[in-house]
């Protein structure tokens, strides 16, 4: 088994896709709450409440990638170690 078929590759397009849809909103989200009609200190707060929220997405997609890839890997070395005990019996 070859080392290519066992990580998936994201296109450039698709990566230049994510980064920008991410900036944009990111940027228009905090230009709309600069020009909220509200006190600054109410938008302090809806702006630490973003920032918040957008670390802990970053934080959530990692552990959820992880766990994942993890698992994967596991199944791997339990099928490795399946085929050698079905090798080891037909012999």
């Amino acid at each position: 088994m070859e080392i290519d078929n066992l990580v998936s590759k994201n296109t450039p397009a698709w990566r230049f896709q994510t980064i920008i849809s991410f900036l944009l909103s990111f940027i228009l989200t905090i230009s709309g709450i600069l020009y909220m009609p509200a006190d600054l200190w109410v938008k302090g707060f809806v702006l630490m409440g973003l920032i918040f929220t957008v670390g802990s997405s970053f934080t959530l997609a990692k552990t959820l990638r992880d766990d994942y890839e993890a698992h994967k890997l596991v199944n791997r070395i339990q099928s490795a170690k399946t085929e050698k005990i079905l090798k080891d019996f037909e012999a």
